[in-house]
């Protein structure tokens, strides 16, 4: 059962947390950096409950991993903006930090570069 996939249960965590963070950006960045990251996250899951489905994982585990690369990228961009802070920083860091971890291993068991 998909919900007893640890993966999909950190992205799913990571979705919803990430969700009630950009409620907190500037209305200025509410269709601009706050939608990439939701997108993002939105798409990691997307791609995470694919590979669950397919037969050939590698392909929706490399659009997972482009997900969690560009999520990283658009958070620390948030970070050094101020729209979060320091904490709520070190906290999305560890989030997707194991997620990756976890999607490494996927990478690892099912040949994807």
């Amino acid at each position: 059962m998909l919900k007893d996939l640890t993966i999909f249960q950190k992205a799913y965590d990571f979705l919803k947390w990430i969700h009630i963070l950009i409620k907190k950006f500037p209305k200025s960045e509410k269709f601009a950096l706050a939608q990439r990251m939701e997108n993002a996250s939105l798409d990691l899951l997307e791609a995470i409950i694919k590979a669950n489905k397919s037969r050939d994982k590698t392909a929706d585990v490399d659009n997972a991993d482009l997900a969690l690369e560009k999520l990283r990228i658009w958070f620390r961009l948030a970070f050094e903006l101020n729209f979060v802070s320091f904490r709520q920083y070190e906290i999305g860091s560890k989030m997707n930090n194991e997620i990756g971890r976890l999607l490494g291993g996927w990478k690892k068991k099912f040949g994807s570069k």
